[in-house]
């Protein structure tokens, strides 16, 4: 049974970094080079969760995956897009853990008057095959509604290697005429 819940840095951040580990140091799924410190991540959840959401999924008491959001290039006339960043434990991909944080993420940007959804995404270069980098994670996201809306071209170097980058993005509600504010999600939790 998979429960999400919202994160609680003090408890959570040493299962969040271990889950995260692999994607630095064996991927380039992430661009970081080096897997941040439990301390250090506990700062980075506290940040986001200023604001916004930062899910954990458990199952049987065990963290399997997070998402979380950001601002979206940080000016106040893009407040109501926010970029999305999901992590699994390898062992719980596909079993449907991401489309449910991803599911309970949308039901809380929707009250917090979010409307556009983005997920930067590193890939290998079209025509190339990497054994660190494939395009599972832009599959994934094209799974859940997303639809890409562009690609950089070599704008990583990771393991030796000119890494591309797309952007997507997933339109999750109607635009209003006079949106209201981006609420907090502290205070969307509490109501």
């Amino acid at each position: 049974m998979i429960t999400i819940r919202t994160a609680d840095p003090d408890n959570d951040a040493a299962a969040l970094v271990e889950i995260y580990r692999p994607y630095v140091e064996k991927t380039a799924i992430s661009f970081e080079y080096t897997t941040p410190s439990v301390e250090e991540f506990r700062e980075r959840m506290k940040r986001t969760l200023e604001k916004y959401p930062y899910l954990v999924a458990e199952s049987d008491g065990k963290i399997v995956g997070y998402v979380y959001v950001s601002p979206f290039v940080g000016r106040v006339a893009y407040e109501h897009s926010v970029e999305t960043s999901i992590y699994l434990a390898p062992e719980s991909r596909h079993q449907g853990i991401g489309k449910r944080l991803y599911g309970a993420l949308k039901d809380v940007l929707r009250k917090m008057n979010v409307y556009n959804v983005y997920a930067c995404i590193g890939v290998p270069e079209e025509g190339t095959s990497l054994e660190f980098l494939d395009n599972n994670s832009m599959d994934f996201h094209a799974h859940m509604g997303y639809r890409l809306v562009g690609r950089f071209h070599r704008c990583g170097y990771k393991f030796h290697t000119w890494l591309d980058m797309v952007w997507m993005e997933k339109i999750i509600a109607d635009y209003p005429d006079n949106p209201e504010p981006v609420i907090s999600y502290m205070d969307v939790k509490k109501s």
